[in-house]
């Protein structure tokens, strides 16, 4: 459903907090390696994220990427910053004219996905899914 760019944001943000609630803070090599992204698209992700306040960064030595530890930072946040509103509000084949009264031949079924979607992107915060990583419930990569 999302974007490649738009998954690995979503890894690389979510290996950011994790790191962030470590006291550290990854560079992109690091955070390229730990969500086995390329290294060029990592960094050109990680720019638009900091540029959107998304996460945030540090110059120097002791610089990276990071996130508060009390951050609210959502992952509706992080998809509509790198893949825009539409895969919350769009046509799902891409139809510019979709609505109720001009429905395309899976509307229905795919307002019921797009909504389920929606509400779990917008009540799931990256603190809550970096705790489960930090705990070894969940992983970035095998």
């Amino acid at each position: 459903m999302f974007s490649k760019a738009c998954e690995y944001g979503i890894r690389s943000v979510l290996f950011i907090a994790e790191q962030s609630q470590l006291d550290k803070r990854p560079n992109i090599v690091e955070i390229a390696k730990a969500v086995d992204s390329p290294e060029p698209f990592t960094a050109k992700i990680c720019q638009q994220l900091a540029r959107a306040g998304i996460i945030l960064s540090k110059k120097g030595p002791n610089g990276g990427f990071y996130l508060e530890k009390k951050s609210k930072l959502t992952l509706a946040e992080i998809v509509t910053c790198i893949d825009g509103g539409s895969i919350f509000n769009g046509c799902s084949l891409g139809l510019p004219q979709c609505s109720a009264a001009h429905p395309c031949p899976v509307h229905d079924q795919f307002n019921e996905v797009r909504e389920g979607l929606k509400k779990m992107c917008e009540n799931t915060t990256v603190i809550q899914l970096s705790e489960k990583l930090r705990n070894g419930e969940t992983f970035l990569k095998l």
